[in-house]
């Protein structure tokens, strides 16, 4: 059985459910018992992913939560993320291709913008009626390039994303080179932390930097710590002054780096800024919200 979460014409991304239907979790279970859902993207990748519900059921709000390099949805990170979004959101998690169950290897950020795709797309299938993307380090940079180039969202919050490619400012940084630049490196990322990583680009892609100001009228809410392990608030701060209104920067003192810092105080300021984020939007504007 195959449920189209979009026009089949497009090709973008079908709904293909395990056991004969589509997974939807409450907040209150684990997520490791429940069958997950396959999304497949416009170029064939197959990505694993999960549909949380809210307590009461609504469809009106889904975040698409995209993780970081070596994430998965099963990590406790990445669902505590998710639990901590689901008082104030459905939310669809997703594997990123070369991660976890999902096919593919990973283009750190290239290609990756069809997985959202495919992701917001399967949102939309399943009868919310507005759809904000929420990605976290890798998945940040990866929402912010999906939201320039293919857009059809409502809403974009990007968390402890580079601005650019190639950072290698940091100790963390230098590492994370080593591991997908190196064949070695990306032995062991594949064997240790279950991600698959593909080799150099042939092109270079355009850095989120390049493409974020393309985002607006589309709201963007970017967050950053400031005590990033990984990337300076010089990012933020580029990225920010970079995509003019309807944009906002939050600068979160003492928080680290991505889901693995993330506290519960910001995912709730977070869930609770959702409805204002989604009123700065042409959609919103439009129906008098």
């Amino acid at each position: 059985m195959i449920a189209s979460c979009a026009d089949a014409s497009t090709g973008d991304v079908v709904l293909i459910p395990r056991q004969g239907r589509i997974a939807h979790v409450s907040a209150q279970s684990l997520p490791f018992d429940a069958p997950p859902v396959t999304l497949v993207t416009a170029d064939g990748e197959r990505l694993c992913a999960l549909h949380l519900e809210q307590p009461d059921q609504r469809r009106e709000i889904a975040v698409v939560l995209a993780h970081g390099f070596t994430g998965s949805w099963r990590k406790p990170a990445v669902w505590a993320v998710a639990a901590g979004l689901t008082p104030y959101a459905g939310v669809l998690a997703f594997d990123f291709r070369g991660h976890g169950s999902s096919t593919g290897r990973s283009t750190l950020g290239d290609r990756e913008v069809l997985d959202i795709h495919a992701a917001v797309a399967a949102a939309r299938g399943l009868g919310y009626a507005r759809v904000v993307t929420c990605g976290w380090s890798m998945g940040g940079s990866t929402a912010l390039r999906h939201a320039a180039l293919r857009g059809g969202v409502d809403a974009v919050v990007s968390v402890s994303a580079p601005s650019g490619w190639y950072v290698r400012d940091t100790v963390p940084m230098r590492r994370l080179h080593w591991l997908v630049e190196h064949r070695l490196g990306r032995a062991v990322t594949r064997t240790m932390l279950r991600t698959r990583v593909a080799r150099k680009w042939k092109t270079m892609p355009e850095s989120p930097l390049e493409v974020v100001g393309r985002i607006a009228p589309t709201p963007l809410l970017i967050i950053h710590g400031d005590t990033d392990p990984y990337f300076s608030t010089e990012h933020p701060l580029a990225l920010a002054a970079a995509a003019g209104h309807p944009s906002e920067l939050w600068l979160v003192p003492g928080f680290g780096h991505a889901e693995n810092a993330a506290p519960t105080e910001l995912l709730d300021r977070l869930g609770r800024h959702l409805p204002e984020l989604l009123a700065r939007g042409p959609a919103a504007a439009a129906a008098g919200r």
